[in-house]
């Protein structure tokens, strides 16, 4: 019979009952405090765990004895992740009543007649406004869910806005499409307001301006407009307008939706039915044209972007935060980018480093298909880690820091895992991701664990074949695709390491480097243990530039930090802060800030009960007409 001593457990001098702290045979020789003794033994139920590593073990009994054991133990029943609805405040504003005279008359200047301000609800009241420091008269647009006030919109006369604190955040007018076989999405309520005014009750309006996270869509998206037919888009078309705009595309799915133009003196819905009226304004929705995704275009199916481009220049895209690197690469959506390196470099580790910084900085909602990461439960762990910055064991996280970031990654990273391993089948998976939860980037890792059917086809011409599939996926869902592929067998170089791959060094095809928009390579250095990132390719120069950064890899948490400037000896300043807890810290201390602010952006979509009642940003379908001053 095996005892502790065939497990390389090495006991006190003479135990042989009780407990015994131990050096762990695991992890001890990797310690950097080699005389920690982590290993507890319990020789009479002769079982053992490190609080280190947290290998476990028990001797001399059967399966069913060690997996009874095991499942009797605190660790091995990790605290479930409660699908509790989240508790949300009703609205209480301080008054409210029927608009006065004074504030049906301003809506009238605005083409919104008493009967569409009733049969909407809308009242006014004294409210206190965070902009004022003080109680104003406001005029409360009140957001109803099966007929229960969920929310409410303040605004003042000098265009401060706010919504209720803790309140849910639902589309304005939700109950007025459920069944219908179309409905139109606006920017602002006066839009919908006005559409309103023509007779189209199946018109809502987000409820935060033109801002493109649509998370709160979630809730809506199956009972909602999973059976419409047609979905019109009017919403502004400045350049957040557009961004919007895209962004309800992408959810609901383009074949579906046509965009509506206002005209060229008109941004929005509420300008075009002061100008011209309710039949002009239905014109323009019975002329709004299918949103292409395939075919024959010209500019003016582009337009609008093609002016916001004009205006603001081409701009630099999404950085994950490390400043040597963001100046080499930034990412952008609809793109390929592929990735590559020898076995053990920490190609897989790295992509994780890029999801999560860009899920934490812009709320990017990620995809995976990553069998070599199997099991799930071992790649949600080292993302656990890259969150937290902490080692994945109960004695660097305690359990509410687990909680929230199981809480976490349960919104925000899905695991494609299905029978069969299909380009086609992922991208469906994929696909419904974009639509029910709004990922923004998928990545497929690695390319050599596809099983689809060459038919025939050369090995080149499937991998041309299917580097187009990914990139027109990646085009027509609006997201990233990053695709992990291996390069061919390495040779070594005199110093007995391997020389730097690139992407043309990818088994299979030089389609791997010609049809990427971004290149990355992570090549390790093992005798200097420093990895080094190169940036093969980047497709468009706004987006940056090749070149390469020494980075070092924190055991710890799977963080990979850049190594000090050129001259500068010692090791890097490693990062081991909790993310979610700092992203959080700085959510409430600018929603803080923006309630000190007139006029701010800069607003969360959904205000943590702690930060008060927080402003909504500025909506210009609000300005009252040249000569007509709002009265509230």
């Amino acid at each position: 019979m095996k005892d502790f001593r065939d497990y390389g457990i090495v006991l006190p001098p003479g135990k042989t009952s009780g407990k015994a702290k131990c050096l762990c045979p695991k992890c001890g020789d990797r310690r950097h405090n080699k005389r920690d003794k982590s290993l507890s033994v319990d020789l009479d139920k002769r079982v053992w765990k490190c609080h280190h590593c947290g290998w476990t073990g028990a001797l001399g009994h059967t399966d069913l004895e060690k997996q009874l054991w095991m499942e009797r133990q605190p660790w091995f029943r990790p605290q479930e992740i409660r699908k509790q609805k989240p508790e949300y405040k009703r609205p209480v504003p301080k008054s409210a009543s029927a608009p006065g005279e004074k504030v049906l008359k301003w809506f009238e200047s605005r083409g919104i007649t008493p009967g569409t301000v009733a049969e909407c609800r809308i009242s006014e009241g004294m409210e206190w406004m965070p902009q004022k420091n003080g109680e104003a008269n406001t005029v409360q647009f009140n957001y109803f869910l099966d007929g229960e006030p969920v929310n409410t919109k303040f605004r003042t006369g000098d265009k401060c806005f706010k919504l209720c604190s803790g309140a849910r955040l639902i589309p304005y007018n939700i109950d007025n499409i459920k069944g219908t076989p179309e409905c139109i999405v606006t920017e602002g309520e006066m839009d919908a307001l006005s559409f309103f005014e023509c007779g189209r009750r199946d018109v809502i309006s987000v409820p935060n301006g033109a801002n493109a996270n649509l998370t709160y869509l979630d809730d809506f998206i199956e009972e909602y407009f999973d059976d419409k037919d047609t979905i019109y888009i009017a919403v502004d078309t400045d350049t957040k307008g557009i961004a919007l705009r895209d962004e309800l595309l992408r959810r609901f799915g383009s074949e579906r939706c046509r965009v509506v133009d206002f005209g060229e003196n008109c941004k929005d819905a509420n300008e075009h039915l002061v100008a011209y009226g309710r039949e002009s304004l239905l014109r323009c929705l019975a002329d709004a044209p299918e949103f292409k995704v395939e075919g024959i275009f010209t500019v003016s199916d582009f337009e609008q972007s093609l002016d916001a481009l004009f205006e603001n220049g081409l701009q630099k895209g999404f950085t994950i935060g490390h400043e040597p690197l963001d100046n080499l690469i930034s990412f952008e959506t609809k793109r390929l980018c592929l990735v590559t390196g020898y076995p053990g470099s920490g190609k897989s580790e790295f992509i994780d480093e890029i999801a999560e910084r860009l899920n934490i900085r812009y709320g990017w909602r990620w995809a995976y298909f990553s069998p070599e990461n199997a099991p799930l439960a071992y790649h949600a762990s080292k993302l656990i880690e890259k969150f937290t910055g902490a080692k994945f064991d109960r004695l660097h996280i305690n359990d509410r820091e687990y909680a929230r970031v199981k809480q976490h990654l349960d919104n925000d990273f899905f695991f494609i895992s299905p029978k069969d391993y299909r380009v086609d089948t992922i991208l469906e998976k994929a696909r419904y991701l974009v639509r029910r939860r709004g990922i923004k980037a998928l990545v497929i890792d690695p390319y050599n664990r596809l099983e689809d059917e060459k038919n025939g086809m050369k090995e080149t011409d499937y991998i041309s074949t299917l580097l187009d599939k990914l990139t027109n996926f990646a085009q027509q869902n609006d997201i990233l695709v990053i695709l992990m592929a291996h390069p061919a067998k390495p040779a070594r170089n005199r110093e007995g390491e391997f020389d730097l791959p690139t992407l043309y060094d990818i088994s299979g095809s030089a389609h791997f480097f010609n049809k990427a928009d971004f290149g990355i390579i992570i090549h390790r250095h093992r005798l200097s243990n420093l990895v080094e990132i190169k940036i093969d390719k980047v497709k468009f120069r706004h987006l940056g530039q090749p070149g390469s950064v020494k980075m070092k890899y924190n055991i710890n948490n799977g963080r990979y930090t850049p190594m000090p400037p050129n001259g500068v000896d010692g090791e890097p300043e490693w990062d081991n802060t909790n993310h979610l807890a700092e992203a959080q810290r700085r959510r409430v201390a600018e929603a803080v800030e923006a309630a000190r602010l007139p006029l701010s952006d800069n607003y969360p979509d959904e205000p943590p009960a702690s930060a008060g009642d927080l402003p909504v940003p500025t909506d210009d379908s609000w300005l009252p007409p040249p000569g007509v001053e709002a009265p509230f």
